[in-house]
């Protein structure tokens, strides 16, 4: 039975990259090769984003491999480039009879020597991927390790600031118990020092009852006459007016504001709860997650917004528990700030925002900024610092209702997607990323920052002074689990 040859085309020995053959040829540790210089240059242009990858199979590696030549592939090119690359032959085509010439036979000893050093070759680069491997696995067991400890001494710190949380709150309630037991005492004794008067008056009175009625049973005239004014003089009388019929509380408002302590606190805990819950799901290794594609996927990473009135403008009204922002015609009398926005019709979260957040904005009227900010972001006064777009502290989406814009830094970026009342905000505070999509029945990507954040950042929103009837609004979004 004829067999089919065995034949090498050229692609299989060229660079992805470059398309040429490979020339200094390295092998990445998922297995694919490249000219040194190629993928060099590949990788020095995602220096910025400290994540670097495979061209072919998009693998992530961090950090950054160190590579080196492959010199058995750099034989094994040189070799071919000597005796020839042969065209691969169609699938399926066989050579008949007299359709090639007869090959040149060789003995079997050569043949042997042959195919040994083709084996020898096959097993060094057996080895060498073994090698990369063995240093991919003891990588991976170092990162478990470091997960691991990490893992323990956030437990062992976590655990000693919920107890130091429990120790504050039984000193609370400690000082809460003795003031209520002082007070106790204080108002008991004043009541029964009271209640000690009265009952001596009430022995004062009775004594000199007996003795008027005593004196009003004397026959003797001159006797009675003589010892009336003695007897009927009464002492002064101890002052109860005090003593008031009425519904008394005693310590039920104690009682009122120690539970709404507790509502203020358990409010709280709700609240920052998300950010806890979502910074334990955001820990980084070196299998990165990938990014969002879906609306569902987005909303694993919902973040509830609530905005900051000691920010706002005295010209913009908050409501619906903080939410909202509407432009009013009016002076709403905020209270003098230092964090309110002076010029500038601008409003910043109260939340700070770091690993991954999503979060989306519903608008009206006929434009707005939908923006994020450092909290160090100027407040006073009219200049560009104070702007959100305008500096190196923010980032801004201009929305408007027939197209969008990108401002940051003071520099404008034309944005091209379908016009949408909300606005989808997508941040991923570790990798630099900030992205803003268009929302409707489906979610387009209208412009993605690659940067790196210094500070934490907070959800911004700005109007303009001359809209009438505009408003936005930090939607409520239910948040999903996503296996």
């Amino acid at each position: 039975m004829e067999q089919k040859g065995v034949h090498l085309d050229q692609e299989t020995f060229s660079c992805s990259i470059c398309l040429d053959l490979l020339k200094d040829p390295v092998t990445t540790t998922c297995g694919h090769s490249y000219c040194m210089n190629c993928i060099k240059s590949h990788w020095d242009g995602e220096d910025e984003k400290k994540i670097y990858s495979c061209p072919q199979c998009r693998k992530a590696f961090i950090p950054r491999p160190v590579l080196e030549k492959n010199t058995m592939l750099a034989v094994l090119v040189e070799q071919l480039k000597k005796t020839g690359l042969q065209a691969a032959p169609a699938d399926h085509c066989y050579a008949g009879p007299e359709d090639v010439a007869c090959h040149d036979t060789v003995s079997a000893a050569a043949e042997r020597t042959e195919r040994q050093r083709e084996l020898e070759l096959s097993r060094q680069q057996i080895q060498q991927r073994i090698q990369d491997r063995d240093k991919d696995v003891k990588l991976l067991q170092q990162e478990v390790e470091a997960i691991n400890g990490s893992a323990d001494k956030a437990v062992e710190d976590t655990e000693k600031i919920f107890t130091q949380l429990i120790r504050l709150m039984e000193r609370r309630r400690s000082d809460v118990k003795q003031q209520i037991r002082s007070q106790q005492e204080t108002e008991v004794s004043r009541v029964k020092e009271l209640q000690e008067k009265l009952e001596q008056e009430i022995t004062e009175l009775k004594r000199k009852d007996a003795e008027l009625k005593l004196l009003s049973h004397t026959e003797d005239h001159t006797q009675l006459l003589h010892n009336y004014p003695s007897v009927s003089a009464l002492s002064e009388a101890t002052d109860s007016s005090s003593i008031n019929i009425r519904p008394l509380r005693y310590f039920e408002d104690v009682t009122a504001a120690v539970s709404e302590l507790r509502d203020q606190l358990q409010d709280v805990l709700t609240q920052k709860w998300t950010n806890v819950s979502l910074t334990v799901t955001e820990v980084d290794v070196l299998l990165p997650q990938p990014e969002p594609k879906t609306r569902t996927e987005f909303l694993r990473y919902s973040q509830e917004i609530t905005l900051d009135p000691n920010t706002a403008h005295r010209y913009l009204l908050l409501s619906e528990g903080n939410r909202k922002v509407t432009v009013m015609r009016e002076d709403q009398s905020y209270s003098d700030h230092p964090d309110r926005f002076t010029y500038w019709y601008q409003v910043l979260s109260r939340e700070s925002l770091t690993g991954r957040c999503y979060w989306e904005v519903e608008w009206s009227g006929e434009r707005v900024f939908v923006a994020v900010a450092y909290k160090n972001i100027s407040r006073a006064g009219r200049s560009d610092e104070c702007v959100f777009g305008y500096n190196n502290k923010s980032w801004a989406l201009f929305c408007h209702e027939k197209y969008f814009n990108f401002w940051s830094n003071n520099i404008q970026t034309a944005v091209s997607g379908p016009p949408s009342s909300r606005v989808g905000v997508y941040l991923d505070h570790r990798a630099g990323i900030l992205s803003f999509y268009s929302v409707s029945e489906t979610m387009t990507l209208l412009h993605r920052v690659q940067t790196t954040f210094t500070q934490p950042l907070h959800a911004g929103l700005r109007f303009y002074t001359s809209v009438g009837a505009t408003a936005a609004e930090f939607c409520k979004l239910k948040q999903t689990l996503v296996s």
